[in-house]
């Protein structure tokens, strides 16, 4: 299980250069998918080998600067719902705020724990102001700055350490594990249910785990997999209010332990920002996707046309990763649910495809040689090999150029499409490097 920290705390009191400092380490390596929102407030961090995730509440409200106090407070509920640990954030040069006061409040009591953040303690004085806000009650404050850095290393040490020790599930690697994801109401719990069906006797949960296993085991129908259980990752809290950023946040940890992500999407409603955002999700964690327009039941005219159409629509929102299964389901009628593990099945396949050398440079150097990288400052570039790295998450392809600075973006996903076009990675990401040969 992922770790999840949540940062809290009023408007402008630090929270997304503190969001900004912690993750910075993580920050060059994620691949910065261009096009996608609000890409600041979800990051990866790692201190002393462990790994977790970061959370800026603050970024998931609509217009954050005139944020009311109902807002800030429903922030505060879902990080307590949802976080391992959380940071409280407070500005030492303003001192404590009512507001303050409020969020304390509600962290006093949550059975989480809390770690009260003094920002701004840029000098020594400033320390001594710090002591006003053990009147939270939440425990010593921790002094950093997070512009210039200092106290930031003491801060990672006393998160890690709140963390709870790893609870090992015993879950078998080869098999898949599943995850549906989607905006509330997209029809997440009626497919869960659908391939469950009435006979409960199918699923067996992992021996040695508690009740609030995240993965469930299915036998079924020929297949075997795992679901990754998103309700069972919380205990239903006082939020009962599925708000749409929730739902964005509520998807962390079941993208993060899954292998490929079934993305629900409403066929009445098209796509909108909020599934954006969960894709942007499944792209930072490279997890495969099946895309499932559910409700199409509700659609009036289903023709091929008008499939078609909707298959496009989808793919320019996700452009420009377009290579991924779509299908169309209604879960009330149970139509093409076994087609959607079966496509969640092939996509699982794909991700562990192994490409042999020769095969690819003998189809990769022609085309580039007929499509060389356009030249830069007047050098040429050549790409003179191309290889497969062993043991990778997703298919990583390195090719080797004399000027591996010169070749940009564009070429990469030139060369990504002519790989997908020769070989059948649907669904999976897969990553391009070039290197010095």
């Amino acid at each position: 299980m992922g770790n999840l920290v949540a940062i809290v705390g009023r408007p402008n009191v630090g929270k997304s250069t503190l969001f900004n400092r912690l993750t910075k380490t993580r920050q060059a390596i994620v691949n910065e998918q261009a096009g996608t929102t609000r890409d600041r407030q979800y990051g990866k961090s790692d201190w002393g080998g462990r790994e977790f995730s970061v959370v800026d509440t603050g970024g998931w409200v609509v217009n954050s600067d005139d944020v009311f106090e109902d807002e800030i407070r429903k922030q505060v509920l879902l990080a307590v719902e949802e976080a391992d640990v959380i940071l409280f954030v407070v500005d030492v040069a303003n001192g404590v705020t009512d507001l303050d006061m409020q969020v304390a409040a509600i962290l006093r009591r949550a059975k989480r724990p809390v770690i009260v953040v003094a920002n701004k303690t840029d000098n020594n004085q400033l320390h001594y102001n710090a002591a006003e806000f053990y009147s939270l009650g939440l425990g010593d404050p921790q002094c950093i700055s997070a512009i210039s850095g200092s106290g930031t290393g003491d801060l990672m040490d006393l998160i890690v350490s709140k963390f709870k020790k790893e609870s090992d599930e015993i879950i078998d690697e080869d098999i898949p594990r599943f995850a549906v994801v989607g905006r509330p109401n997209a029809g997440k719990s009626s497919i869960i249910n659908a391939f469950i069906g009435e006979e409960r006797n199918i699923v067996t949960d992992i021996a040695g785990t508690t009740r609030d296993s995240i993965y469930t085991r299915y036998n079924k129908f020929g297949f075997d997999f795992y679901l990754v259980d998103t309700a069972g990752i919380r205990k239903k809290g006082k939020v009962n209010e599925d708000l749409e950023y929730y739902s964005v946040i509520r998807s962390i940890r079941a993208i993060e332990n899954s292998d490929v992500c079934i993305l629900m999407l409403d066929a009445t409603r098209g796509v909108e920002s909020q599934d954006l955002n969960i894709f942007s999700l499944i792209q930072k964690n490279q997890k495969g996707l099946v895309v499932v327009v559910n409700k199409w039941d509700l659609v009036e005219n289903k023709d091929n046309k008008v499939i078609k159409t909707f298959e496009e629509a989808i793919r320019k929102r996700f452009a420009p990763f377009v290579d991924f299964p779509i299908v169309f389901t209604s879960a009330t009628t149970k139509q093409r649910i076994l087609k959607v593990l079966e496509l969640a099945n092939e996509v699982f396949a794909h991700r562990s495809v192994k490409i042999p050398t020769a095969r690819l440079n003998e189809e990769m150097l022609p085309l580039i040689e007929a499509y060389p990288p356009p030249a830069t400052k007047g050098k040429y570039i050549k790409i003179k090999y191309v290889t497969q790295l062993p043991g990778t998450k997703v298919p990583t392809f390195v090719f080797f150029a004399n000027l591996p600075q010169y070749i940009k973006e564009p070429y990469k996903r030139f060369l990504e499409n002519k790989i997908r076009d020769k070989w059948n990675l649907s669904g999976t990401p897969i990553n391009i490097f070039v290197r010095q040969k």
